[in-house]
């Protein structure tokens, strides 16, 4: 590969990247199948999630009597903070697609098909294309966690100095207590 044609594959957008030309597979008896390839440049996920890497993964479409169905496992890492720590990480995430693709031209007449009656499938575009980049971007942020970790063991920081827990051993001199509370000193486990 050239390095023109290489940097024309990598500046091809998100929604190029996630559009397959399906009219081949829609003329083939029910059944037929394609096995794909997906590789994605990051998505814009909105203001406050981004993506540290593209999306990469397998993708299964068989034909269907209605159209297609479109079976795809992907992999994405996105640039989160440890929810302890506040250390920032790439958080993989792995998400998985079954949908139903219906199309939205009459393959053999070529006129429009009424798509009211079922509005929230996933439609063909009137050249016989897949689009996934939405359900991608509806798959990772459904994906994304609420409180990511660095490691399942992470400490944390200090509550006293803020300092993270996990670069070492640190001690804080006894605060004075409340003489209101000096009773309770009492209760206090051994040490």
């Amino acid at each position: 590969m050239s390095s023109t044609n290489r940097r024309a594959a990598n500046s091809r957008s998100a929604a190029d990247a996630l559009t397959f030309n399906v009219a081949g597979l829609l003329g083939e008896p029910l059944g037929s199948v394609r096995e794909l390839d997906v590789s994605s440049p990051p998505l814009d996920l909105g203001p406050d999630i981004r993506q540290s890497r593209g999306v990469t993964g397998k993708m299964r479409l068989s034909r269907t009597n209605r159209g297609l169905l479109v079976q795809a496992r992907l992999k994405t890492e996105l640039d989160e903070g440890c929810s302890r720590c506040l250390r920032e990480i790439d958080y993989p995430v792995e998400v998985e697609l079954e949908e139903e693709a219906l199309p939205s031209i009459d393959l053999m007449t070529g006129l429009p098909l009424d798509t009211s009656a079922e509005p929230d499938v996933l439609r063909l575009t009137d050249h016989h294309e897949l689009v996934l980049e939405q359900a991608v971007r509806e798959a990772i942020l459904l994906a994304e966690p609420i409180a990511p970790l660095c490691r399942a063991d992470c400490p944390g920081l200090c509550v006293v100095c803020g300092q993270e827990l996990a670069a070492g051993k640190h001690d804080h001199p006894d605060e004075e207590v409340d003489p209101r509370l000096e009773a309770l000193r009492r209760f206090r486990a051994p040490e």
